[in-house]
């Protein structure tokens, strides 16, 4: 968070211990003022963590969530053994959606409450952002959706991997409807993680050794057409760290 030092996190997560969740989201504040001008516009960059330091913040709460008890759930997510989170992890039935991981997958999922995305998993909604537009369009007996997308094909089977390593830190494009239309440009782009030991990959798959978990929505990044694009085919590792 804006102002955080090494002591505060140390003093937060062990105050963790006294509350004993059962599980434990833990991510970095987006500093967005472009999109979220009201709060944000309080902090600016130099009142944030700086990328060495945030990643050091990282490390020392996973270190402490291990001293407690806690396994590390796919990226940013801790849980106890006892938690039914843990137990997906373990049968590999682990889910992820808008909101972070979890145990139950479901194909429909309908957000309430202005700027709630509903996935209805072969498309995306987004409600409308202001609550006085929500509230009207609510009122008038309107579903306040102001743009959303349906899924292609191609999409369908970019989010199965991305899932898949996401959630089991491993993907395979072996199999009919697994196959990734120009698979070669993507794994180019992955080339510079490949050399560093951060993704492994053979001829029909891929896999995140442990030591590059956190690294795993880099890896996702790559085969994300739309973000590809957006970027102009730049390399795209540096902007999650």
């Amino acid at each position: 968070m804006p102002f955080q030092t090494k002591e505060n996190v140390i003093y937060s997560i062990n105050k963790t211990k006294e509350l004993q969740p059962d599980r434990i989201s833990f991510y970095s504040y987006a500093h967005v003022p472009w999109i979220k001008g009201v709060g944000q516009r309080g902090f600016n960059e130099k009142n944030l963590p700086k990328n060495d330091e945030k990643r050091e913040l990282y490390e020392i709460g996973k270190d402490l969530f291990s001293e407690l008890g806690y396994e590390e759930i796919g990226m940013d997510h801790f849980a106890l053994k006892t938690d039914s989170l843990y137990k997906a992890t373990v049968d590999k039935t682990l889910h992820r959606n808008f909101m972070g991981y979890t145990s139950n997958k479901t194909q429909l999922m309908i957000g309430l409450g202005m700027s709630a995305i509903s996935d209805s998993w072969y498309g995306f909604a987004q409600n409308v952002k202001t609550v006085k537009e929500y509230q009207k369009i609510v009122n008038s007996g309107v579903i306040p959706v102001f743009r959303g997308h349906i899924l292609s094909g191609e999409d369908k089977i970019i989010r199965k991997h991305i899932l898949n390593i996401m959630c089991n830190f491993y993907t395979s494009w072996d199999k009919e409807g697994t196959k990734i239309k120009n698979i070669e440009h993507h794994l180019l782009l992955l080339e510079e993680l490949k050399n560093d030991g951060l993704v492994i990959i053979d001829e029909n798959s891929l896999s995140v050794p442990e030591k590059a978990r956190p690294f795993v929505r880099n890896i996702c990044m790559a085969f994300d057409k739309k973000l590809i694009k957006k970027n102009n085919d730049k390399k795209l590792f540096s902007m999650t760290i």
